[in-house]
């Protein structure tokens, strides 16, 4: 079991920054490749971001590419995203999720454990 637990959300206006942390306990955390994803209130949770266990390659929807930033410290079992020029579409919930089987992948079903989720609400 991996027990995963987000911070950092909150209210910021629009073109501001904020960065999330998912700190794991439990198993080994470098055998996850980890990810972000966010649910918007009526829609479904969609993926934002993935890095592999390593932290040597990560991946991005296209909507966050250039704006967002994951990242990982191994030595703290925790994950990071950062937040940059952030827009009100970005509104949501957003989790970090483990997945156990090697290789990046963007669908939630392949993610094994999941976070309670932080809200980030961006103003106009």
């Amino acid at each position: 079991q991996v027990q995963l637990v987000e911070s950092g959300g909150g209210l910021v206006q629009t073109g501001g920054s904020l960065r999330l942390s998912c700190a794991a306990s439990g198993r080994t955390f470098t055998n996850y490749a980890m990810g972000w994803f966010r649910q918007a209130p009526g829609k479904e949770r969609e993926f934002v971001a993935y890095i592999t266990s390593s932290g040597a390659d990560a991946g991005y929807v296209g909507s966050v590419k250039g704006r967002f930033t994951i990242s990982r410290d191994n030595a703290k079992n925790t994950v990071y995203l950062q937040m940059n020029s952030l827009k009100p579409e970005d509104t949501a919930v957003y989790y970090c999720a483990a997945k156990v089987m090697r290789g990046l992948s963007s669908d939630r079903a392949l993610y094994n454990y999941w976070g309670q989720g932080t809200q980030v609400t961006v103003s106009s």
